[in-house]
Parts: C-alpha cells; sequence; structure tokens
C-alpha cells in the first residue's frame, strides 16, 4: 500500500486531540505515518502525544523549538514527511475510517496530484469517535474538478480532505503566513499547472467551533485573503478585489450548513 505521511499541527488541543489521533490511526488503510508538531502547548498536549506515540510506533511527534504559529508547525512535520501522498488534519476534526483507503484509490486513477472529498459538519461539543459518527445532513459538498480561476473566488478545499502526490509534485511547503496558509498552498500547486479533483462522498468531519459573532469572523479573514492575493499570487488590485468579493459571499454561504 502507499505510504500516506499524515501532517497534524497541536496547539493546546487536548480536549480533542485524542479523538482525532484515534481517527488517524483507526483508518482501514494502515500505511501511515503521522506527523504531529506540537505548537508550545500549555494544557497537556504533548504529555497526551507522548503517550500516543508509545501506543502506536506510526505517531511520531516532536514539538517546535518555538512557538510559531500553524505555517511553521505544520511545515516542520511536512518536511519530515517520506510518503508518497501527503494529506492534513488539525487536531480537532476527524477521519472517517474508510477515508484514506477510498481517497488513496481514487487518487491513483483522477488524473491529478491534488485530490480532496466532501466533508461533514459536526457541533463543537460532539465527543464520540470517528467511528460513531452518524451521518446529520450537514454536508460541504466538494465540486467534482476545481481550477486556479476557481480556487481564487473560493477556497473549494477543505484542508482536513485534502491530499497530494509527493512523488509528483515534490514535497511541497504552506507560505508563512498566519492565517490561510492551506489556501495558499492549494493556490500554488495550481498556479503551477494542477488542478484538483474531488471524491464528493463525505469522508472527514469539521468541528464547527461556536463563535461569538459569524459576520465579525469573517471579516478578520479579508486581510488574509488580501495578503494572500497580493504578496503571494501577485495578484492586481482590481483583480483581488473581484476574488476577494467572491471569497467572502461564499464563505458566508458555506458558513450556513
Amino acid at each position: 500500500m502507499p505510504l500516506v505521511s499524515v501532517i497534524m499541527p497541536v496547539h493546546n488541543a487536548a480536549a480533542t486531540l485524542g479523538q482525532a489521533v484515534r481517527s488517524v490511526l483507526g483508518q482501514t488503510h494502515t500505511d501511515v505515518e503521522l506527523l504531529i508538531t506540537d505548537d508550545a502547548s500549555t494544557d497537556g498536549s504533548m504529555e497526551l502525544l507522548r503517550e500516543l506515540a508509545a501506543g502506536d510506533a506510526r505517531v511520531l511527534a516532536e514539538a517546535a523549538p518555538e512557538q510559531g504559529g500553524a505555517a511553521k508547525a505544520r511545515n516542520l512535520a511536512i518536511a519530515r514527511a517520506k510518503g508518497d501522498y501527503v494529506a492534513f488534519l488539525d487536531s480537532d476534526d476527524m477521519w472517517l475510517p474508510a477515508k484514506l483507503e477510498k481517497q488513496v484509490a481514487f487518487a491513483a486513477t483522477a488524473g491529478t496530484p491534488l485530490t480532496f472529498t466532501s466533508y461533514y459538519k459536526m457541533e463543537a461539543e460532539y465527543a464520540g469517535e470517528a467511528a460513531d459518527f452518524a451521518p446529520n445532513g450537514r454536508v460541504v459538498w466538494a465540486p467534482e474538478h476545481v481550477n486556479y480561476r476557481d480556487m481564487l473566488v473560493q477556497d473549494h478545499i477543505g484542508a482536513l480532505t485534502a491530499m497530494y502526490d509527493r512523488n509528483a509534485l515534490g514535497t511541497r511547503l504552506m507560505p508563512d503566513m498566519p492565517k490561510r496558509q492551506d489556501y495558499g498552498l492549494w493556490l500554488s500547486i495550481m498556479r503551477d499547472g494542477a488542478d484538483a479533483r474531488a471524491l464528493r462522498e463525505p469522508l472527514a468531519v469539521y468541528r464547527a467551533h461556536q463563535a461569538n459573532s459569524l459576520s465579525s469572523n469573517k471579516l478578520a479573514l479579508i486581510p488574509f485573503n488580501w495578503a494572500l492575493y497580493r504578496e503571494h499570487e501577485h495578484l492586481s488590485v482590481p483583480r483581488s478585489a473581484r476574488a476577494l468579493a467572491g471569497a467572502a459571499w461564499n464563505s458566508v454561504r458555506k458558513s450556513r450548513i
């Protein structure tokens, strides 16, 4: 079976970390390495990771030399990857048991080095395991095919579902941004000529955290999207503005699921 390197950044995630890790270790595709970087947690996350690593040699956890944010934590893990594929899961989300088995099979015939899937949304308080999750109708459906132009007006790829072919693309790191670094990686891959294709079955579960204000959360992403368009994608001001308007609308629409 192809080896899949799973990238997981951690920062003060002890409450959900075990669920996330077990959802990877419980995959029907067992040839995985779970590369975790703890970003200076103070809630016992690193201690829990040591326990999980002692119980399964596929858990490869390390502490970041200093707190540097999600992009640096992810990139430290990506740099250690040995797999044929690189996949991503945050420490508060989960994969359904057959996610990798189905996605690896799909990737073998998709004709593109970047694949993703649909995913469910769950409440923040969900305390069960991935294997016990019951489909709830809250699905973020992935489009079958997206290209670079499509992605500029909406990030169609849920990071918890993304997987890239390291043999085809090499080791690709995320841009060092405080937020939206995953979006930046997908755009960079697609700007270089690769489209992305989706297995439309929901195979992951995203934890929808409660927020004080939905609109303020969406507004808070505006400067990060703008920096991504202007500084990393080098778009003109008019083109960046059009992309930003489309991204804002689609983000609000998706949040209503």
